[in-house]
């Protein structure tokens, strides 16, 4: 058995720490209240200092042995889990980086979990979050992200407390809204929160750092939202305070273009809109609204009205500009010509622009001398360069009258001139009317031949007994009226008036023969060879029902007539029948062509034949 043996005390008392490495079996005594008075340093174990089981001795003296325990024990970290350890880059992967922590222990934490992984190196120094030592796996687990929030927790915390706005950078676009850098941990911003209106493109705030108030915190489940929109609209608020003691009708400030409708544009006039309408942007013609402004530009404007109760404020630009129709008629005097362009056309007429907020109507009337214009269409469009004469200007309706036609001479000045009265010419029928045929004169200018001058013997019912359209007709020029514009034009002057021999000729008296030609309510219209027409009265037809005349008298039934008047002024000829023509039944009226043809050709499979010609769907029309 081993004797031990106490130490021999050194000069002050304390154990001999010599003694106690040569001896390892020494036992130190200390009394209690030594302790007290002189705590005593960490010894050193025999067995670090001497190795009993090997051959040699540690090379290693007593006062650097105890350094290095010191050195040691400085760099061995006391880890629990749940604590924030500092750890270094062992290794960075792909999708990991390898860290040591505490004595030789390591553990892996995802790339991602670092805000600039492009910026890590092996050697160094992070702080992470010792989540787990060993996890049913075996394996350490560490975390950079909840290590981060962790410590600028509280600094959230308190500022979230104290309705403390903080700085942030937006950082990444993501789902709903933002992901914001604040404090080096993400937040949330979400869309409807980052301005006080919608944000068209979101990528391109990316980066710029604002001031946000935290709205939202949880920490469990490591979730922070914030909004901008809040402190906007409370800078808002307070700027609609002062903007409500300032503001004055007339007064022009500046604002920026918030929101661009059909009608007008919203103005932000830094706490409260006002509504700049399409009317008050220009003098000029507008469009649309974004044809003056964009959004988001800013713009000095002129206060035009302040309804506090229904809060508007009407806004106008224009009215920062001359009001450009001041002494229009002597900077437009009537007669004199204009350049103008063409920027709408109506029905009606063509507006010309010959300034801004100027503009002038040339009426339809007015565009040409000799066409005859359906449309100002068929003669301009919208932005042609045209030349005009002022015909009148009206300051106060702000209204000018331009003429195109006006620019060249009234070819209708010379026309009385160049085609006098009895004057014969060769044209082309261009129209037809109930009442006479239009003929060409020279073109774009047009004569009537009336009814009544195509012939001197028939009563003319309609132009085209006489002529077609598109036909060449001699006429003899009977009258020009300039001023109206008017030429009057005759087929029967080309020859003397035969009246005169036939007056003679159907003297009262004479009995001849004819042949009907029509039946009409008062009598009957006869035929009496070489186109000259007579008409025999119905108190003359020889017939006791002088109601029904149709059922004596057919188109080209032959009839003995005897002259009871002739009257070459007014070119008439009245007959009485001498013969009593026989009653009978009315001609029949023709039959619809349709049906004919349905009777003529059977329909084909399939198709339906309506003969009154209404048909399926023109009954549904109906």
């Amino acid at each position: 058995m081993t004797q031990q043996t106490s130490p021999t005390p050194s000069s002050d008392g304390s154990p001999n720490l010599e003694e106690l490495v040569d001896d390892p079996s020494a036992v130190v005594a200390v009394a209690p209240e030594e302790l007290e008075k002189d705590p005593p340093r960490v010894g050193i174990s025999p067995e670090l200092s001497m190795d009993p089981y090997g051959e040699e001795d540690l090379d290693i003296s007593r006062d650097d042995f105890e350094a290095l325990l010191t050195d040691f024990g400085a760099d061995l970290q006391e880890v629990r889990e749940g604590e924030i350890v500092q750890a270094r880059v062992l290794k960075i992967t792909d999708t990991s980086v390898i860290l040591e922590f505490g004595f030789k222990s390591e553990g892996s934490v995802p790339l991602d979990e670092f805000k600039e992984p492009e910026t890590l190196a092996e050697g160094d120094e992070v702080e992470v979050l010792l989540e787990s030592l060993e996890d049913d796996d075996g394996i350490v687990v560490l975390s950079k992200r909840k290590a981060d929030f962790l410590r600028v927790w509280e600094k959230i915390k308190e500022a979230h407390e104290a309705d403390r706005p903080v700085k942030g950078t937006l950082a990444r676009k993501i789902k709903g809204g933002v992901t914001v850098d604040l404090m080096g941990v993400d937040a949330f911003l979400p869309g409807s929160q980052i301005a006080l209106r919608r944000v068209p493109n979101i990528e391109d705030l990316i980066g710029e750092t604002y001031r946000f108030m935290i709205i939202k915190l949880n920490k469990r489940r490591r979730n922070i939202v914030v909004s901008r929109r809040v402190i906007l609209e409370a800078e808002r608020e307070r700027k609609r305070k002062l903007l409500v003691k300032e503001l004055l009708v007339g007064q022009v400030r500046e604002g920026t273009v918030k929101n661009i409708t059909d009608f007008g544009a919203f103005i932000d006039l830094g706490g409260l809109d006002g509504l700049l309408h399409i009317t008050d942007m220009s003098w000029g013609r507008v469009g649309h609204p974004s044809e003056v402004v964009d959004i988001g530009r800013n713009l000095d404007i002129k206060v035009l009205d302040i309804d506090w109760d229904r809060e508007r404020i009407s806004l106008g630009l224009k009215q920062l500009l001359p009001y450009p129709w001041t002494d229009i008629d002597k900077k437009y005097p009537v007669g004199s010509r204009v350049r103008g362009k063409v920027v709408s056309i109506t029905n009606y007429g063509a507006f010309v622009e010959l300034e801004k907020g100027v503009e002038g109507l040339v009426h339809i009337s007015e565009m040409s001398w000799t066409r005859n214009i359906r449309h100002p269409s068929k003669l301009v469009t919208i932005g042609d360069e045209i030349e005009a004469v002022v015909l009148k200007v009206d300051p106060e309706d702000e209204k000018i009258s331009l003429g195109m036609k006006q620019i060249e001479e009234d070819p209708w000045l010379s026309l009385p001139m160049k085609y006098p009265s009895g004057t014969r010419i060769t044209g082309k029928v261009r129209n037809l009317t109930s009442f006479g045929a239009f003929v060409e004169v020279e073109p774009g200018i047009d004569g009537l031949v009336h009814v009544s001058d195509m012939s001197w013997t028939r009563r003319v019912e309609h132009p085209s007994e006489i002529v077609q359209k598109g036909q060449d007709l001699d006429v003899l020029i009977l009258d020009i009226d300039a001023e109206n514009k008017r030429i009057s034009l005759g087929v029967k002057q080309l020859d003397d008036d035969p009246w005169p021999v036939i007056a003679q000729r159907f003297a009262p008296g004479v009995e001849c023969e004819g042949t009907v030609t029509r039946v009409q309510d008062k009598g009957v219209v006869v035929d009496l060879g070489d186109d000259i027409e007579g008409f025999v009265p119905a108190s003359h037809a020889a017939v006791e029902n002088m109601d029904r005349l149709e059922e004596f008298f057919h188109a080209g039934d032959s009839v003995d007539l005897k002259v009871l008047e002739s009257d070459a002024t007014n070119r008439r000829i009245v007959l009485e029948v001498t013969t009593a023509p026989e009653r009978r039944a009315p001609e029949p009226e023709p039959e619809p062509e349709l049906e004919a043809e349905a009777d003529e050709e059977p329909a084909e499979v399939g198709a339906t034949v309506d003969v009154d010609g209404s048909g399926d769907d023109a009954g549904e029309e109906g």
